[in-house]
């Protein structure tokens, strides 16, 4: 918050006045500023034509931080070919359209930045996706920019060709050190995602974990799937009684103040995949700044 004192004889427009006095906005921007509320003049809401008069005090208020929708979002490109993108996704941001969101999506600001993309894929919401990571998971993503490699990766997808492992915390000592959770994934009656025996209806869903280290109260784990089940390691871990740290949906419904991270404890740490010339890529992401902060902290 700033403050400044008119202290001149003559009369004034505000707009004006600010604009000569604190150049580093333009006129317009500052009657934008005014409009929103941000400039007061004696405390009070004035227009941006408000005549300034000796004596006046202008107060100039911080702007609120940028919500989700407005902020601007640093998307990593990890590789890029004429084939595909490999973006290293940030937490918080949503993939693509659906279901309502308003928000700007990851596929929205690629498509701003790749044209081409657009008319990439089955879908007009999801051009050019052939998975996708939850709004609160982080990582690598494979972005298709041509049919041809959309239908390639697509087929490497439904024959469980494409490596995905992913580093995660769970609350509890998970045992034994490595295993595999074979659980069907349905919906139960009140459409909330859960894991069932596989003598029981369901989509097949195969999670294989491996010990990474253990914490007082917790256990970092690398994570593979075999499928790419909605929500299936969350899921999985939640029905071997180790939900994720930071799941608001399958976990901790009471958290310490130091386990509230704002996020979800996942990571999609490896990806690969074959390119359309049947070679191998394979792409690693560090564990971001957060989380392994987070990491040092219950060491």
């Amino acid at each position: 918050m700033q403050k400044i004192n008119y202290k001149q004889n003559q009369t004034e427009r505000l707009d004006k006045f600010l604009a000569d006095k604190l150049p580093t906005k333009s006129r317009s921007a500052w009657q934008k500023l005014i409009k929103q509320r941000l400039v007061l003049v004696n405390n009070k809401e004035v227009a941006p034509h408000y005549i300034l008069k000796n004596g006046d005090v202008i107060t100039l208020q911080d702007p609120p931080p940028p919500s989700t929708e407005e902020k601007e979002w640093q998307i990593p490109i990890v590789a890029q070919t004429n084939d595909f993108l490999v973006v290293n996704k940030p937490a918080g941001l949503v993939v693509h359209p659906a279901g309502g969101v308003k928000e700007k999506t990851l596929i929205e600001i690629i498509t701003q930045k790749f044209p081409e993309i657009k008319t990439v894929g089955e879908s007009e919401n999801r051009p050019g996706l052939v998975h996708r990571l939850d709004k609160d998971v982080s990582g690598l993503l494979v972005i298709a920019k041509n049919n041809q490699m959309f239908f390639h990766l697509k087929k490497q997808f439904q024959d469980r060709q494409v490596k995905k492992t992913y580093l995660g915390l769970v609350h509890g000592k998970i045992t034994p050190l490595a295993g595999t959770i074979n659980l069907k994934i349905d919906r139960n009656k009140k459409g909330k995602i859960v894991a069932r025996p596989n003598n029981q209806q369901g989509k097949d869903a195969l999670t294989e974990y491996e010990v990474i280290q253990y914490f007082n109260n917790y256990t970092y784990l690398k994570i593979n799937i075999k499928t790419g089940r909605t929500h299936q390691i969350r899921v999985h871990l939640k029905a071997m009684g180790h939900p994720l740290l930071g799941d608001k949906l399958y976990g901790n419904k009471k958290l310490k103040s130091k386990e509230k991270i704002g996020r979800l404890f996942l990571h999609a740490h490896q990806l690969g995949f074959f390119d359309l010339n049947n070679n191998w890529q394979e792409f690693v992401s560090d564990l971001p700044t957060d989380l392994s902060n987070f990491l040092k902290s219950i060491k």
